[in-house]
């Protein structure tokens, strides 16, 4: 892409050098024979000619740039839909995210409630053993002491009613308590295939946030290679702008070439028609004066008003990698951008926390076209904050924020060709210069 933009750019040079030579020797008198009017004439057509070529050249490169910036625009437009789905999936994630914690500690608990009844029926059990065991041996009871020692054959019936009410009773238990095992059992189950539920739905919405990642990453793959050519559409236009100039001022030359050789045609034709020779005349050609005129050009550099408050009292906002684009004048990097940058881009993974620089309270957050998602801060003195292009944010109008608190993640969402984080400082409304108040290496 580079060496075609080179290529591109030494074409137009050696075009406009071509046309300017040629303007330079057609400038030069001829040594040996002037060129008559008419040869002149052929040669103003010739190029008038090539300048109409020019030109249909010139609306052809308009034409595809116009083609070139309206794919752009809707490439931007289809890049926000995905940015706003991603922010929309990253909401859900989380949310299910929180629903299989809250699953895992009420599976916890049933599992909890399941053990202790468990413990508690092998206890009983365990004691009604112990006790008819110690029972039988003690002699204190038996089916020999029931049938000998009964007075009576009621006493008997009472005695053997007894045994089987003691026995009968720990059944009870027992049967009461393995019910209730088998109800947390159940609930445990049931919670169990819930969270599976919810497992499977995250899966999903993962599938679904790789998908929408690849489409992300090709649209932002399209929009760079739109740029790259709207690029390479400029320059080529511009060198046919310069090729144009150098053909109009051939023409005008020629053109004076033309009225020149009319001229001396005019005075050779005259000079047949006369008996006695003419005096000599020396043509006098007024040669038009050069105006000396300056003119000024007051190139405001944009400087941002304000005083610096130091670094000890600015956070920087991120972990980032290099500052991708300063505060002040540049060129547009796509449709839509701005050719004055309000603030400058920390170039950073995707993902990448994002801090409050200042303690404040939040007054924006929120998604557009432009900035995709972002979070303004006002610092309560003047001074307020931006953060664009966050892939998510994770704190909401009103909230009151401190120095370092995490309020997003890098992302690349808006009018972005790449991630990084856009952060600005205004104050009283007028975006100042980040790096006069955040200590950021290039």
């Amino acid at each position: 892409m580079k060496k075609r933009k080179l290529w591109i750019s030494i074409l137009a040079g050696v075009m406009a050098a071509v046309m300017l030579l040629s303007l330079i020797l057609s400038m030069i008198p001829a040594s040996v024979s002037a060129a008559s009017s008419s040869e002149i004439k052929q040669q103003i057509n010739e190029l008038k000619t090539q300048k109409e070529d020019l030109q249909s050249r010139m609306e052809d490169i308009q034409s595809q740039y116009e083609e070139n910036e309206d794919e752009i625009v809707n490439i931007v437009n289809e890049k926000n839909k995905i940015d706003q789905e991603i922010t929309l999936l990253y909401e859900q994630i989380d949310n299910i995210n929180a629903q299989l914690s809250a699953y895992a500690l009420l599976i916890a608990d049933k599992q909890d409630e399941l053990d202790n009844a468990q413990e508690r029926m092998d206890e009983l059990n365990a004691k009604n053993k112990e006790r008819i065991r110690a029972m039988e041996e003690d002699g204190s009871i038996s089916y020999w002491s029931v049938l000998f020692k009964a007075k009576s054959f009621s006493d008997l019936l009472d005695r053997l009613n007894m045994i089987e009410e003691i026995a009968a009773s720990d059944q009870r238990r027992l049967q009461e308590m393995s019910a209730a095992a088998e109800e947390v059992a159940a609930a445990q189950e049931e919670l169990a295939a819930e969270k599976a539920e919810l497992e499977l739905a995250k899966d999903e919405l993962d599938a679904t946030q790789e998908v929408l990642d690849a489409k992300q990453a090709e649209a932002q793959e399209m929009l760079t290679e739109l740029i790259a050519h709207s690029e390479e559409l400029t320059e080529l236009f511009e060198g046919f702008e310069l090729e144009e100039e150098a053909l109009m001022n051939e023409i005008a030359a020629k053109e004076k070439e033309y009225n020149e050789a009319k001229r001396q045609e005019w005075l050779e034709y005259m000079a047949t028609y006369t008996t006695v020779a003419p005096a000599t005349t020396t043509p006098t050609t007024s040669s038009g004066g050069t105006s000396n005129s300056t003119g000024t050009t007051d190139d405001n550099s944009g400087s941002s008003g304000g005083t610096s408050s130091g670094s000890s009292t600015w956070l920087v906002p991120c972990s980032y990698t290099m500052l991708s684009s300063p505060f002040g004048k540049r060129e547009s990097p796509t449709a839509g951008a701005s050719s004055y940058h309000q603030g400058v881009d920390l170039a950073a993974p995707a993902n990448t926390p994002i801090y409050a620089s200042r303690t404040g309270v939040v007054t924006v957050a929120t998604s557009s076209k432009s900035a995709g998602n972002y979070v303004t801060i006002n610092h309560g003195d003047g001074y307020s904050s931006i953060y664009m292009h966050m892939t998510r944010y994770v704190v909401s109008k009103g909230q009151a924020v401190s120095a370092g608190q995490l309020i997003g993640y890098v992302g690349s969402t808006g009018i972005s060709t790449g991630n990084h984080l856009h952060f600005g400082i205004s104050y009283n409304g007028t975006y100042v210069n980040p790096a006069n108040y955040v200590n950021l290496h290039p």
